[in-house]
């Protein structure tokens, strides 16, 4: 495998950008839920807030609050 191979194999694609808000206070989102085929978006603390109720009720969860750690 060559190095640009290698490079494009470990990118990982993201979903929300930093146009994406949280619907709670307006920071940008790390987690989007889907819930009654609404999309719901929210920054990590809000996210983190509300996790368990919306775990029940949500269809989808996606979560890149990773990228907050990353070097």
């Amino acid at each position: 495998m060559n190095a640009t191979t290698e490079r494009e194999a470990s990118a990982v694609e993201y979903r929300l950008t930093a146009m994406d808000r949280c619907d709670s206070c307006g920071a940008q989102a790390y987690i989007a839920a889907e819930v009654n085929g609404t999309e719901m978006l929210f920054c990590a603390h809000h996210g983190r807030k509300y996790e368990e109720k919306l775990r029940s009720v949500a269809t989808s969860w996606h979560d890149e609050t990773a990228r907050l750690i990353e070097a």
